[in-house]
């Protein structure tokens, strides 16, 4: 006779029921991503950006590899660039004598050393299609490194990023079709500010001093990277910074500073330069004789140092905070790690207990919820972040960093989010520049386009609103050659992004301070 179920209950024995079967890692996968929350998330959430960074980044090097294989070259500087090395490598240190068939050498030194390479690899510069390849290399590199300040700063939604890399006709010629030495400078400098955010501070400075050695451009990052600086390192601190920068612009000088001192400086450090009106983006609605007069030049740097002065107070402020999170995730590192581990032993220890359970026959329990202390533990986090990070009061995400419970077991608080507070006065830094530039030409685009996502989601304007002047500027950028049109829409989308900026930095200062 088959015992009853009362008895195989009093005899110890578990059932079926009580035994739960372990999940298959296919089941595992499903339920996490493949779902439609998931997807959403691949959309709309900034902390998803570094999975689709990768994603990005694979289709950008197919997209390039089809653009060089199937879109003719265009020379414009290049010859020229190779012409003006192969006088160098020749013997020639007198920076006068230094041409190309676009005219005289006006780049500092480690131009000369960058495109030398490029010369020798290339079979004097004859192996176009090789040059291209290597610019490739150049725009992945550049893109994996912007992509990596977005992805800490988790600002910018990851279709955002998509649409903009994907759709820019013109840096994608200005990379592959032209081979620029523009492209070169930007990558050097991104290269610096991620080390500068990482806290390489010497690094970033030799990395920054190396992009202002290939094109004088990148100088118009340097209002925000100085206050970087003092904020971060104080005026010792920063006093070293740039001694580190000048004698580097002395090491890669030095052939040429030793020779012909003079016309090294007056032919790569030429900040009177004037440009010629047939090649401006920026300025085609005025006379040339307007565009080329030393008043109309004076006025625009009287510009430039009067919006320099006017953002440099909520700038300062913003760095300023960026320092104290910085130096808040120094202290809470350790207790965060101390916790972590405390957290993990007892975790061992439930895991242990719950095995032992399962082997005497007992029912799983559910897994447990935080714990009193682990609850107190988060609470008392997220007071001393509130108090040291500003708030936000409107729909964008806060420029603050947040408490995170990263499972049931572990504590993390995601201090890289601090970044944006970094990167919004170097960026606007620079942008400043590019409004108040005396002429803007066609690879002039890569100067600030990288940063234009991060300056257009931090106003407050509508999402449509946003894509409109990004779509705009790209419309401005792609008219060849530009016109009273193109220019005029190009002033007025920098100038209604610029005011979208001030508007919410000003309005946000009392809660800077």
């Amino acid at each position: 006779m088959a015992p009853s179920a009362t008895n195989q209950k009093s005899s110890g024995k578990v059932g079926p029921p009580f035994r739960k079967e372990p999940q298959t890692l296919l089941a595992k996968v499903q339920r996490e991503y493949l779902n439609l929350t998931f997807a959403k998330s691949l959309i709309f959430d900034p902390a998803r950006l570094p999975l689709v960074a990768v994603i990005i980044l694979a289709i950008d090097f197919v997209l390039n590899v089809l653009i060089v294989q199937n879109v003719p070259y265009t020379e414009i500087d290049w010859k020229a660039y190779m012409q003006e090395c192969e006088g160098f490598l020749n013997g020639t240190t007198d920076y006068s004598q230094l041409r190309g068939d676009t005219g005289p050498l006006v780049y500092p030194a480690g131009f000369v050393y960058i495109y030398s390479t490029f010369y020798f690899l290339t079979s004097r510069g004859t192996n176009i299609r090789l040059a291209q390849y290597l610019f490739i290399v150049i725009y992945l590199l550049q893109q994996t490194l912007v992509l990596r300040l977005y992805c800490k700063s988790r600002k910018i939604p990851p279709y955002v990023m998509v649409i903009t890399m994907f759709t820019s006709y013109r840096i994608h010629s200005i990379y592959l079709l032209r081979l620029f030495n523009d492209p070169v400078a930007i990558l050097l400098l991104n290269a610096a500010l991620n080390a500068y955010i990482d806290g390489r501070w010497t690094l970033g400075s030799v990395l920054l001093s190396l992009g202002v050695s290939v094109k004088m451009n990148i100088l118009l990052f340097a209002p925000g990277i100085l206050l970087l600086f003092i904020t971060n390192l104080g005026w010792m601190g920063t006093l070293r910074q740039l001694t580190v920068c000048g004698v580097i612009q002395l090491f890669l000088g030095a052939p040429f500073l030793l020779s012909y001192p003079w016309a090294y400086l007056k032919g790569s450090f030429d900040l009177g330069r004037v440009f010629e009106h047939k090649w401006t983006v920026n300025y085609r609605f005025l006379e040339p004789a307007v565009f080329e007069s030393k008043a109309f030049h004076l006025a625009l740097l009287a510009l430039h140092l009067g919006l320099l002065a006017l953002f440099a107070s909520p700038c300062y402020k913003y760095l300023q905070n960026y320092c104290r999170l910085r130096n808040l995730e120094m202290m809470l590192a350790p207790q965060i790690a101390a916790q972590n581990r405390v957290e993990k032993e007892q975790a061992a220890k439930q895991q242990q207990q719950q095995k032992h359970r399962q082997i005497a026959g007992k029912p799983k329990e559910k897994e447990e919820k935080l714990s009193v202390e682990q609850e107190k533990f988060l609470k008392s986090f997220e007071k001393g972040i509130k108090q040291m990070a500003e708030k936000e009061k409107q729909k964008s995400p806060p420029e603050t960093v947040e408490p995170v419970a990263a499972g049931p077991n572990k504590f993390s608080i995601h201090f890289d989010r601090s970044t944006q507070l970094a990167l919004l006065p170097i960026f606007l830094s620079n942008f400043i520049g590019i409004v108040c530039a005396r002429s803007l030409h066609y690879q002039f685009y890569v100067w600030y386009f990288h940063s234009l996502p991060y300056l257009t989601w931090y106003t407050e304007y509508g999402t449509s609103l946003k894509f409109l002047l990004l779509l705009l500027i790209e419309f401005c950028w792609n008219t060849y050659p530009s016109t009273v049109l193109s220019s005029l829409t190009l002033h007025g989308c920098h100038l209604a992004l610029l005011y979208g900026i001030g508007r919410k930095m000003f309005r946000r200062i009392p809660d800077l301070g």
